[in-house]
């Protein structure tokens, strides 16, 4: 395929990389009138001008300007499927753009308690797209454009789709390695709102009677003995009212990442306040590289705490090649409108940067603390997320905590879900 353009620009490498790139389509640009009209490849014409071509999308100025977009886009329809409008022109490479890029975020000034991007002010929300893969439904649209105009292109019917399970270490006990003041204060507090059950329960725990209700390790490796890629991020950071793990030098704490980490890939989790610091990310990165004994390239922001650019750049700077924050606290769904992992695309230096970002689809707070779904709810809408996966493609990625697959305290029951999304690509078959 030969693509005319006026301008070539990273914006437009960037987006044509994720339509034909990572689909193995070979594609050249060309801003030559005469190359492109003696051209024998298929003609696609991605301008404004008028061209002997077999097709044309007419474009925005999004990927030909720089700066950030920013009026919210309208929306229209663009061959099969809705997409986005800019500049009065409905263009879905610069949907693509728009949306893997993350420029909705970037001067957000509406934030939760957690300073966070609310997900109900993002374009996904205002036309009902969250759990919509939006960018390669557009991308598979192109292409079913092209196709239409005599262009060679074969949907596989579904793709594979790779189980992605993650767990975050916020808190490596519940009760166990918690001594001195902090300890004292527990139990005060549990003295104070009459909880005989955890006064009974760390007693128990601290007697070395019972397992602690935290210490669900030996589950998250079986899962990955099983075969599933496995990633685990733990929480280093000094002890805050956001970050409350055990001590980064507590010696069973390092032995338990230390032994997790031969059938799992340990990643850092980087604390609350470090979302826009990199001194403190890091600080952080090295006290895991020092538990590990070799480098750190795994990351996802504790909270979810995503500032761009500022959040990435200081990953970049760590020697972070992978971060798995992409996703909302509050809403189950695709952020970026993509299950498949992308390069991020930072605005504020208009390149193309060497950091993968994995998407997620869902949390399990989520679903039973956002959503409140049930048990059987929860796997239905599990299920219908991984159907999209399936049909346009990606990973299916989704975060548990140790605290929550231990069917302990309100998550009873709950490692049904977690069992439920492990055996999706079983359960089809």
């Amino acid at each position: 395929m030969i693509v005319f353009v006026e301008q070539i620009t990273e914006r437009l490498i960037y987006s044509f990389d994720f339509i034909f790139g990572i689909r193995s389509i070979t594609y050249q640009f060309t801003t030559n009138v005469d190359t492109f009209s003696n051209s024998t490849d298929f003609k696609f014409n991605y301008s404004k001008r008028a061209l002997d071509s077999t097709a044309q999308i007419v474009p925005s100025s999004l990927l030909f300007e720089t700066g950030i977009f920013q009026f919210a886009p309208n929306r229209d329809l663009f061959f099969n499927e809705e997409c986005l409008v800019f500049d009065e022109v409905v263009d879905p490479i610069a949907s693509i753009f728009y949306l893997l890029s993350r420029m909705e975020e970037y001067h957000a000034a509406d934030l939760d308690k957690h300073d966070r991007f609310k997900a109900k002010n993002s374009v996904l929300s205002k036309y009902n797209w969250f759990e919509k893969a939006m960018c390669d439904r557009w991308a598979e649209d192109i292409l079913k454009l092209l196709s239409s105009k005599g262009f060679p292109y074969d949907k596989p019917t579904q793709y594979p789709v790779k189980i992605n399970p993650t767990f975050d270490i916020d808190n490596v006990f519940a009760y166990q390695q918690k001594t001195g003041t902090r300890r004292l204060l527990a139990i005060a507090k549990d003295m104070l709102k009459g909880s005989k059950e955890r006064l009974a329960e760390r007693k128990l725990v601290q007697a070395g009677k019972i397992n602690d209700p935290y210490n669900t390790f030996s589950s998250i490796a079986e899962i990955a003995k099983r075969g599933f890629e496995v990633n685990v991020f733990w929480l280093l950071g000094d002890f805050a009212k956001f970050d409350r793990n055990v001590a980064h030098t507590n010696k069973v704490q390092q032995n338990l990442i230390q032994l997790l980490s031969k059938d799992a890939e340990v990643g850092i989790h980087p604390s609350y306040k470090s979302s826009n610091n990199s001194a403190i990310v890091g600080m952080e990165v090295g006290r895991l590289k020092a538990i590990l004994g070799n480098e750190v390239k795994n990351s996802r922001q504790h909270y979810l705490r995503l500032r761009f650019p500022q959040t990435y750049q200081s990953l970049i700077a760590n020697k972070i090649h992978h971060d798995y924050t992409m996703g909302y606290a509050e809403n189950v769904g695709f952020r970026a409108g993509t299950a498949r992992p992308f390069l991020w695309f930072d605005l504020s230096q208009e390149k193309i940067t060497t950091l993968a970002i994995h998407p997620f689809a869902y949390m399990d707070g989520t679903l039973l603390e956002y959503c409140v779904l049930s048990i059987e709810e929860a796997k239905n809408k599990i299920t219908h997320l991984y159907n999209e996966v399936k049909q346009y493609g990606g990973d299916f990625s989704f975060i548990w905590h140790n605290e929550t697959i231990g069917d302990y305290g309100t998550w009873i029951g709950w490692s049904a879900v977690l069992e439920h999304s492990l055996n999706l690509n079983y359960e089809e078959k």
